[in-house]
């Protein structure tokens, strides 16, 4: 899953050189949900909610843990690229637990949503699944997060951005997101022998409407987070770097030594400097700005 990024020559090959290609080289969708949130021990409700052109999205609400008090806010996560939410899971299921509600849904194509993706209508996805997570019971439409990793980073950005005069996001937290859709492309083709001599002229093709350094330059009143793991053989850890100089002054970027590719918060330590960040900027405390950490 994580590698599909890295894509074979023969799937770079024919995703660049159609009309349709630019999707398929991002997008890696699988219908089968493999487990869902019950499996995991934990409350959940599937939420149905339409997109543009009438398509018909699934997701599950997973409720802050009773117990845990006035829930501390609502994140919607956006997820990568390959398979779909039941994969992805595994990223976010620990933070009902410390106190927030978590929104997660498929894009077009992906799970049980219908639909194919394609670059664009991704982006009106994430911005149907903000409205809906504003909109659900027991969200405080004012303490909402935007969690993006790999491509739904990227996704997430423009997304947070579009709506902000809408949908006033709180936080926008970037796990191991690629700074510009035409950028990542060019690499991955000069990553492949085959595909070296055309890197130019195909990355050409992806839209150049996405960016995500564009999107975060017009973010002034949400505060933003940078997570990238050091080892990260999929994204380079340059693009977190361009991230941050393009994002508010003062976002963080934490650099994670031990964790490869949507890693950082397979470690307890991570998911509670997470958790603490959230809080502080949600309570509008003043958070870590320090720049660049490191793993205790």
């Amino acid at each position: 899953m994580r590698r599909r990024l890295a894509t074979s020559a023969a799937v770079v090959l024919a995703a660049a050189l159609t009309t349709s290609g630019c999707s398929r080289f991002f997008f890696f969708p699988d219908r089968v949900l493999r487990i869902e949130p019950g499996n995991l021990g934990l409350e959940y409700r599937n939420v149905y909610f339409e997109s543009a052109g009438g398509v018909t999205l699934h997701g599950w609400l997973l409720p802050a843990k009773a117990g845990t008090g006035v829930p501390a806010g609502t994140v919607v996560f956006l997820h990568g690229n390959a398979q779909n939410v039941s994969s992805h899971i595994g990223s976010v299921y620990w933070m009902p637990a410390a106190g927030f509600n978590v929104f997660l849904f498929d894009y077009r194509g992906y799970g049980t949503s219908e639909g194919e993706p394609t670059l664009a209508d991704v982006h009106l996805d994430a911005q149907a699944g903000l409205h809906r997570a504003a909109s659900l019971p027991d969200v405080d439409p004012e303490r909402i997060v935007v969690f993006g990793q790999s491509l739904g980073g990227a996704i997430a950005a423009t997304a947070v951005a579009a709506l902000r005069d809408e949908v006033p996001v709180r936080v926008l937290v970037l796990d191991s997101a690629f700074s510009d859709f035409r950028l990542i492309a060019r690499e991955k083709l000069a990553s492949f022998w085959l595909t070296w001599p055309l890197q130019m002229p195909l990355a050409q093709t992806v839209p150049h409407d996405y960016r995500p350094l564009d999107a975060l330059a017009a973010l002034d009143r949400t505060s933003v987070l940078i997570v990238h793991g050091a080892g990260d053989e999929i994204i380079p850890i340059e693009h977190a770097r361009r991230l941050q100089r393009a994002a508010p002054a003062g976002t963080p970027l934490w650099i994670v030594p031990s964790a490869g590719h949507i890693e950082a918060f397979s470690s307890p330590v991570w998911r509670e400097r997470l958790i603490a960040f959230l809080t502080e900027a949600l309570d509008g405390r003043a958070v870590t700005t320090s720049g660049i950490e490191s793993e205790p």
